[in-house]
Parts: structure tokens; sequence; C-alpha cells
């Protein structure tokens, strides 16, 4: 460990490449990526920062040392998009400022490292609650900055896009339930360390630019985000859950039935379709999983009622109507999603006019092994509204991502080679895919509209014109969309 002192009473603590002992480097480059296929990739340095002022120290010794700057808040990124060859690694870990809740205007003033986990205890103690990702140990920062396609995404957003200031915008709230829409919409103010190492505050009234940007941008976001403020909502008083486990033999029936609710009901509910090996199963099943929100008991419950009249015989397992809260499910997808493991991930939104469960057939019937999944989430009604101005800008009725995971290096080659020839064919049938769980480098598709990506470039040219901060790996050499004097 090397600590370059940035002033007497705060020392920036640097894990340099070629002065570091070895083995202290390599687990500051490693130890807090989710994905355990480490990347070939080097960066000239890591530097684990404490306040924002440390943020800004990292980008000016960047810019003295003439390379590039990536940025580590602490989510999945199953691409590792961080760990940058001959960039400082600004490492947000200990970024801990925070959180803070304005009770009056019910503004939480949180850190990009914090994860959901921490951010929903914290708020639940209040009678507050800002949906986060669906796995627990997701930090806000890269989950946030790609959309956030968090619990009961899949109905409207809360917010008036016209309020500008946190007050006003707080009056706004169209309802104390049911309408969540994406994570982002919630993000009422970022602070940020810029390229050239300046402090700024980006909403609606001031750089209002790189606000647009820091809903939806994701790693091509020109800046360091330090700090979110979000706008949060009382707790909803219910969460109850059903779900059905079909085997494999009865796909269609299930899948087309499961198809056929988000039409026919209000909003607040949350379904899924997982493709998966159970427990003590040697053949995948596909489970259909079901949350309703609310504040009325009786509401939640006629609705899982009508549900479980309806649902297809054949089901090896069933749950109803069980009450259940966020930290619950959240132990329910580390279970599903366990460390220390091997990932391959690509995602798609589907075209809304095809036979969904015939195209996603081969994707819930061929998984790679035993500890991978297949998911398909309904977006409607959200799909069928208009977004706000934002960067996020891609979304369908059909949101499916597929997760390849193993232990072993030696299933390397087949996991991916699997995953990819699934993949190849259900991106026929898409229109995009959402930038939060994808490899930029895996396949050609479209993560933004064609109007948003280029106001996104025209935004990196703006605020970093020199290429200081490292964007999307994969798309540094499209026309410099990500490095506007640095391609590569």
């Amino acid at each position: 460990m090397i600590t370059s002192s940035q002033g007497p009473n705060k020392p920036l603590v640097i894990f340099w490449r070629n002065q570091a002992d070895s083995a202290a480097y390599e687990a500051a480059r490693t130890q807090r990526l989710f994905n355990a296929q480490s990347p070939a990739r080097y960066p000239l340095a890591i530097a684990f920062v404490k306040t924002q002022s440390e943020v800004a120290d990292t980008v000016k010794l960047a810019i003295e040392k003439n390379c590039r700057l990536s940025v580590r808040a602490g989510g999945h990124s199953y691409a590792s998009w961080s760990v940058r060859d001959e960039a400082i690694l600004v490492d947000l870990r200990d970024l801990s400022e925070g959180p803070i809740l304005d009770n009056n205007t019910g503004i939480a003033h949180v850190s990009p490292s914090m994860t959901g986990n921490d951010l929903v205890s914290y708020l639940s103690a209040k009678g507050r609650f800002f949906s986060p990702g669906h796995c627990p140990n997701v930090g806000l920062g890269g989950f946030l900055l790609g959309g956030g396609m968090g619990w009961n995404c899949n109905v409207r957003g809360i917010l008036c896009p016209s309020c500008s200031t946190f007050k006003v915008i707080a009056r706004h709230i169209l309802s104390k339930k049911k309408n969540w829409g994406w994570a982002c919409e919630q993000v009422v103010a970022v602070d940020v360390v810029t390229a050239d190492g300046s402090l700024v505050r980006a909403d609606t009234q001031q750089n209002a630019d790189l606000f647009w940007a820091a809903r939806g941008a994701g790693p091509a976001f020109p800046g360091v985000v330090t700090r979110f403020h979000l706008q949060t909502r009382p707790a909803p008083k219910q969460m109850r859950s059903s779900g059905y486990v079909y085997p494999i033999k009865h796909y269609m029936t299930a899948f087309n039935w499961a198809l056929k609710i988000p039409s026919g009901l209000d909003d607040g509910i949350e379904i899924v379709a997982i493709g998966s090996y159970p427990e003590g199963l040697d053949e995948p099943c596909i489970t259909l999983a079901i949350l309703v929100y609310g504040d009325q008991e009786e509401s939640i419950s006629e609705i899982l009622q009508r549900l479980d009249e309806s649902h297809p015989k054949g089901a090896v397992a069933r749950w109803f109507c069980e009450e259940t809260t966020i930290q619950k499910e959240f132990e329910k997808k580390a279970q599903a999603y366990p460390t220390d493991h091997r990932y391959f991930v690509d995602d798609a939104w589907l075209k809304d006019d095809i036979d969904v469960a015939a195209v996603l057939k081969p994707a819930f019937t061929k998984l790679p092994t035993k500890k991978s999944l297949v998911l398909w989430e309904s977006m409607i009604p959200c799909s069928r509204r208009n977004l706000p101005d934002m960067a996020v800008s891609m979304q369908s009725d059909h949101y499916v991502a597929l997760y390849a995971i193993w232990e072993h290096e030696v299933d390397d080659t087949r996991c991916h080679s699997v995953i990819n020839e699934i993949m190849e064919q259900v991106g026929k049938q898409s229109v995009g895919a959402y930038l939060g769980e994808v490899d930029f480098r895996t396949r050609k598709t479209k993560f933004w509209g064609d109007e948003q990506r280029k106001r996104i470039m025209e935004i990196r040219h703006k605020w970093d014109p020199k290429g200081r901060i490292c964007g999307c790996l994969g798309l540094d050499e499209m026309n410099g969309f990500c490095h506007p004097e640095k391609k590569g």
C-alpha cells in the first residue's frame, strides 16, 4: 500500500501497480468484484476514497499523470467495467457520507456505494421506502446511473417531470403506493466531481444536461457521482407473494397464462417467470412468482385469489398469498445469485408483437448449469407510457435476462457458448438491451434510443473533452463515443 498525502489530515490511500505489494494490489483490484472471473486488465492504481474532496484529488491526480479514471461503486457489474488498463480506479467503498433523510421532503441523501439492503433497512425504520436493485448487495451508483430496474419497476413513475426543486417535487407525489417506475425517476439531484476535478450539483435547474445523463447513461456518464438525492415514499403496508412451479413439460401452458396477467390487473403487481433447477430436481422448471404491493390487505388477497383460481394445473409446488417483505425477498435473491461464482450474463428487450413463450423456450430449457437461470419480467404498464426526458430510453413489454452461473474455470467456454447461442436467436426478436445487465462487448445491440445516444455523446464531449473518465468497455472504439480524444 502506498499512501500519497493530499493534505495534513487527508491522506489518499492508493495501491500503485508497480509500487505496492503484488498481493495487496491484486486484492485491491479484484476483491470488490462480484464476478469471480477476474478480468485480465490492470489499472495503473486503485484509490480508496473517503470524501468528496478525495474524489476530486484523485481526478486531479489522473490529470497530473495524464491517465484515465474509472469508477467502482460496488454493484454486480458482470463485465467488471471499473477495471481498466492504465487507468486510476477510484473505489467508492469508503465514501460513506450519509444516508440522511429530510423528514420534511422525504428526500434521502445517499452515497453511491450504499447497498440496496442498507438503504431499505435505514428507511424502513423511518417508515419510508425507495426501490433498490433486486439483489441486496448491489451498490446504488451503477444501479441508478443505469436507470434502475428495481422492485415493482413495471408500474408508472411517481414524480412530475416538470418539478424543479426538492420541496416542489415532494409536493407532487401522485400516489402513496403502487406507482414506482424506473428508480432513476426518483433521483431529484446528483452531486458530481467532473473530469476537471470540480464539484457541482446537477438537477433540473442547474447543470441540467448532467442530470439528464445521470438518469440512464450508465458507465457513459462523464463524471463521478458522489451523492444521490432520492425521493422516497411511504413504505408499503402490505406485500404478499404467490408462486407456482411447473415441470418444463408444462412450459408453454404456464408461460402463456403468465402473459395474460398484467393486462387484466391494476398497478401494484410484479410478475416474473424464472427458469431454473429447483433444489432436488434434475430437470429445469418454470416458476411463476407474483408480488403484490399496497395498503389494503383485502384488495391484495382478492387479486391473488383470482389468480390462484385461474392458474393452470400441473404445478409441482405452490405457495399462496404469503406475507413477505423486501428483506425476505432479498434473502431469496442472495441465494439465487451466489457470491464467489463465475457469471456470464446477457439480456434483451423483446419486441411486443412476438410469440414470447416460443422465442424464449430454448432459454428456459437449455440452462448451461444447475445454478444458472433465466428471468422474464412483464413491464406492462410502465412500457406503455412515454418516458420522462432522461437518458433511459429502451424498454418494451417484455424483458428477459440470462445468467450463466458456475464455479470452475474449466466450464468458462461452454457456459459462454450456451448463452451466446441462445442470445443470437433471442436478439433477432429484440429492440435492444438494458445496460445494467450486459457486457457491451458481447453482441451488437441498442442500449439507448438514437437521439438519446447522440445526446449522451454530446454531453460527454462537453463535460469530458479529454476523455478522462473511462466509459463503456466495448464501445470505446465507436466513433469516440466514450472518449472524444482517446479511442480504444
